[in-house]
């Protein structure tokens, strides 16, 4: 497997050797342009989405990755528990175990769980559903090498994506189970304007399995597009790295930007501007 050194005029060895392309974010490349791109921009990691993953080929893709020397810093995503049925629970079961064996397979470590919006209007019953489901996720999780990584999302997003809205949240429920087996992954995106963050951050230290980056932009041009490039809106993005350092975690830092503006644009030179801005801001 090849070895990445990189260098930034005027920095010596640079933290990019830790840079993470998470592929949503030149979701217009197939995966395995993604994965070309990463080599030819010299990014030494790659985030995966399970529909690139499967509209390329699971053994294929592993395979070409492993090939390319990138490592895979996660797989997204797991989760969606909260179920109107039992019925229902029993296909995300099925779906959330699939994605283990696919993240296995890949080479992922962590698998990013997104753990769904209420059923109906009952959020308290959505989020005992939710530990009910890692609960029962993470034996089949544990037997394959793949640790989970609870994401909580920004609290705009409750109502269709996850009743996990806080890092305090992410943490209390993490720590009802093995921090060898569930950990949280910080997003910049959705935590940076929560009240005593850094304090959150601490409090998270041991269970760090995953930290992705992008920045707020203002005016918020879309709910779910609308994130920008590192250093065009108001996060302190290299605070909340040395936070999260402080805390524990050195491992692979993500770039992920869901922004049609920025899809829109060739992938190298979204790839070399990400590098840039990682390197100024983060």
């Amino acid at each position: 497997m090849r070895r990445f050194v990189y260098r930034v005029e005027g920095k010596g060895e640079s933290c990019l050797e830790r840079i993470s392309l998470n592929q949503i974010t030149t979701d217009r490349w197939s995966l395995e342009e993604a994965i070309d791109g990463c080599v030819r921009a010299g990014i030494p990691w790659i985030g995966l989405w399970r529909h690139k993953v499967q509209e390329a080929g699971l053994p294929g893709i592993a395979r070409l990755i492993r090939d390319s020397g990138l490592k895979v810093s996660s797989l997204c995503r797991g989760g969606m528990f909260p179920a109107a049925s039992r019925q229902a629970a029993l296909r995300k079961r099925d779906d959330n175990r699939r994605a283990v064996e696919e993240a296995a397979e890949l080479g992922a470590e962590v698998l990013v769980l997104v753990c769904g919006a209420a059923a109906d209007r009952d959020i308290d019953s959505a989020r005992a559903q939710v530990e009910e489901g890692i609960a029962e996720l993470v034996p089949y999780a544990a037997s394959h090498g793949v640790k989970l990584g609870i994401e909580p999302l920004h609290p705009m997003y409750a109502a269709e994506r996850s009743v996990v809205v806080t890092l305090a949240q992410a943490n209390e429920l993490a720590r009802r189970f093995p921090a060898e087996q569930v950990g949280v992954v910080i997003d910049a995106f959705h935590v940076w304007w929560e009240p005593e963050l850094e304090a959150r951050i601490r409090e998270s230290a041991g269970r760090i399995v995953g930290f992705h980056v992008s920045d707020w932009l203002v005016p918020l041009p879309h709910m779910l597009m609308g994130r920008g490039m590192m250093g065009d809106g108001r996060i302190e993005l290299r605070r909340m790295r040395e936070a999260v350092e402080a805390a524990g975690y050195s491992g692979p830092i993500e770039v992920e930007i869901f922004n049609q503006a920025i899809w829109d644009q060739p992938g190298d030179e979204v790839l070399a501007r990400i590098k840039q801005r990682y390197a100024e801001h983060v």
